[in-house]
């Protein structure tokens, strides 16, 4: 014989099991923290391909409790607008030059002093030491935000107009080229005679097309991605600047992550620099001989001599840089 009231509190139990179930399921969804990572590269480039790579890295160690969205191109604005977005809340994650990141912290920009690194090796070496860290220390204490990673970008090369080809030092005079709109760019051009010029990065490859610039810098997987091999006939080989990308989380990020999720943020964004790093330096080595096959005149210099010709105009201090991290830089092996 069935109760009554047995029943009734069998179906009270199943309504409560469903009931918690149902807000256990809204807890779970709503303690997803759902974050912004933004750039300005394509989304060929092994920027955006390794960023998304530790997005998803992130969410696997997290347990599904951080989820990453990566938007790349500019989308979320040019990179002066996405270093203000850390500060502002409307990112949370960015790649970005140390360049831009030296607005805030002058001495984290002594990397794009012309020549300051040898090679590929050299700038990863810097990536490990103590004056990196120092370095990043400073930005951090400064901005509140936390550089988590250094990227490999690569060596910046000059390519021109077919009527402007630049072999030495003495070509750069009187060049209009676009430089990013970023202080650190400047030493190199103003210090050879060229007339530089600072354009967003999104806008480069019309104002080299409509012929508003002569020339523009960049490595070389830039220049391929972005097709300004297109519009400008000569690829000089200068490697002026080894530069680098700094993966940088905002101060609002950081401070709300456990230790834990720290040390997995940290790690998963350091694997992906390295893999970033590494697919450039290979990518770098087969694009020269891609642009001769498109036709481009690719030009090998005497660096020497443009190295020569910088240090005789310019030097760290007078961009407002210290001498000792050049100096400590310029002797890591």
């Amino acid at each position: 014989m069935n109760h009554p009231n047995k029943r009734s509190t069998l179906k009270t139990i199943a309504y409560c099991a469903l009931l918690a179930g149902a807000m256990g399921l809204s807890g779970m969804a709503s303690a997803q923290t759902k974050l912004k990572w933004a750039h300005v590269y394509e989304t060929s480039e092994p920027f955006h391909k390794w960023s998304v790579w530790a997005g998803d890295e992130i969410k696997k160690r997290t347990n599904g409790k951080y989820e990453v969205q990566v938007f790349p191109a500019s989308t979320l604005g040019k990179e002066a607008d996405i270093n203000q977005g850390l500060t502002l809340g409307s990112v949370d994650i960015i790649l970005s030059g140390a360049s831009f990141a030296g607005n805030t912290y002058k001495p984290l920009a002594v990397t794009y002093f012309p020549f300051i690194f040898r090679d590929a090796e050299h700038l990863l070496s810097y990536a490990k030491s103590d004056v990196f860290k120092e370095l990043a220390k400073g930005y951090d204490d400064k901005s509140g935000n936390h550089i988590t990673a250094l990227n490999y970008y690569g060596a910046r090369h000059v390519t021109s107009s077919a009527a402007r080809p630049v072999t030495k030092p003495e070509d750069m005079k009187g060049l209009k080229i676009r430089v990013p709109d970023a202080p650190a760019y400047l030493a190199f051009p103003k210090a050879l005679g060229a007339n530089a010029t600072p354009i967003a990065f999104a806008e480069v490859y019309l104002a080299l097309q409509n012929g508003t610039v002569d020339a523009q810098e960049n490595p070389l997987p830039t220049i391929e991605a972005k097709k300004f091999y297109e519009v400008q006939k000569n690829i000089s080989l200068t490697g002026h600047i080894i530069d680098s990308l700094l993966t940088i989380t905002s101060g609002q990020l950081w401070s709300k992550l456990s230790a834990d999720e720290k040390k997995i943020f940290s790690d998963v964004m350091q694997e992906a620099a390295e893999k970033t790093g590494r697919e450039i330096i290979a990518s770098e080595i087969r694009l020269v001989e891609e642009f001769k096959k498109k036709g481009n005149n690719v030009i090998t210099v005497d660096k020497a001599a443009f190295r020569e010709a910088v240090l005789k105009n310019t030097k760290p201090t007078d961009h407002g840089y210290r001498q000792q991290d050049y100096d400590r830089i310029t002797a890591l092996k």
